[in-house]
C-alpha cells in the first residue's frame, strides 16, 4: 500500500500544491490543486475521494476532475467517482460547487441515472472500505468548518498512516490514536510561533501548540508536517526542531511516498 504527497501546502506559489494524498493509484484522500500534476489516464483511475472538509484548498480539484474524466468513464463503462465526506461538506459541495453556477452539476452529468460522481456521507468513527482490502477510519478533527482526519490501516504489522486533517489542539484525537498502532502521522503546523494568535483564531496548529499535541503521542512515531504556508518551511521547521520530542519529525514534500 502506497500513499503517494500530490500537494502538501497551506497555498499556492511556484513549487508549491494544496493538499492532496494518493493512495495506491485509485484513491484520493483530499482534492486540492496537487491533483493536477497527475496525467489524464490517471485521474481517470480514481474511484474513491475522502474529503476532510469544505475549504477550497482541499476540494478545488473535485470539481475539475469530474470534468475532465466524464467522457473517459462513461466510454468505458466506469461506475462514479464516489465523494466521501461529512454531511456538512457534502451539503456545502452541492450548494457552492455543483449549483450551476460556480460549476455545473457533476453529480446529473452526463445524465441523472448514471453520473460521474456520487455523493456519500459518513460520521466520526466510521470505517470506509475502499477496495482491495483497504480500510480507513474517519477521525476528528477541530476546525473552524466541520472537518475530520482519517486513518489509514496498512495492516496488524505495518500499522496506520494517519492524516490529522486541519485542526487545532484536539484532545479527541490523541484519545483514538492511543488505541491503535500509528507508524506514521501527518499533522499540520500552517503557523509560525509568532503568529500563534492567528493560528488559534483559524483553528491551525503552531510549533508550540504542535508540541503540546505531540506529548500525548506515545511511542516514537514518524511525524510529517504539513500545511506550512509558501515561504515559511524554514521558519517553522525551525521551530519544530526546536521542541522537546521523541519522535521523528521531518517536513512533508510533494512526490514524497510513504509505504505502508
Amino acid at each position: 500500500m502506497n500513499i503517494r504527497v500530490l500537494g502538501c501546502s497551506g497555498a499556492i506559489a511556484a513549487g508549491y500544491k494544496t493538499t492532496a494524498f494518493l493512495l495506491d493509484d485509485d484513491v484520493l484522500i483530499d482534492a486540492g490543486t496537487g491533483v493536477g500534476d497527475l496525467p489524464l489516464d490517471a485521474l481517470a483511475r480514481i474511484d474513491h475521494i475522502l474529503v476532510s472538509h469544505s475549504h477550497l484548498d482541499h476540494i478545488l480539484s473535485i470539481p475539475l476532475l469530474a470534468d475532465s474524466v466524464l467522457r473517459i468513464r462513461a466510454q468505458a463503462g466506469r461506475p462514479p467517482i464516489q465523494i466521501h465526506a461529512l454531511p456538512e461538506t457534502l451539503d456545502a459541495l452541492r450548494r457552492h460547487i455543483f449549483n450551476g453556477i460556480i460549476w455545473p452539476d457533476f453529480t446529473r452529468l452526463p445524465n441523472a441515472e448514471n453520473p460521474v460522481i456520487t455523493l456519500h456521507p459518513f460520521e466520526v468513527g466510521q470505517r470506509l472500505s475502499l477496495g482491495r482490502g483497504r480500510e480507513a477510519e474517519v477521525i476528528s478533527a477541530e476546525h473552524t468548518v466541520p472537518a475530520v482526519g482519517f486513518a489509514v490501516d496498512g495492516g496488524e504489522n505495518a500499522g496506520c498512516w494517519v492524516f490529522t486533517g486541519d485542526t487545532g489542539p484536539n484532545p479527541a484525537l490523541w484519545r483514538r490514536l492511543a488505541q491503535i498502532k500509528v507508524s506514521h502521522l501527518v499533522i499540520e503546523t500552517a503557523f509560525s510561533d509568532d503568529e500563534h494568535q492567528l493560528a488559534k483564531i483559524s483553528r491551525h496548529l503552531c510549533p508550540a501548540e504542535l508540541g503540546r499535541e505531540l506529548a500525548q503521542l506515545g511511542g516514537s512515531v514518524n511525524v510529517h508536517i504539513t500545511h506550512i504556508k509558501p515561504g515559511e518551511v524554514d521558519a517553522v521547521m525551525s521551530e519544530i526542531a526546536a521542541l522537546a520530542s521523541g519522535h521523528r519529525i521531518s517536513a512533508l514534500q510533494a512526490g514524497q511516498v510513504i509505504r505502508l
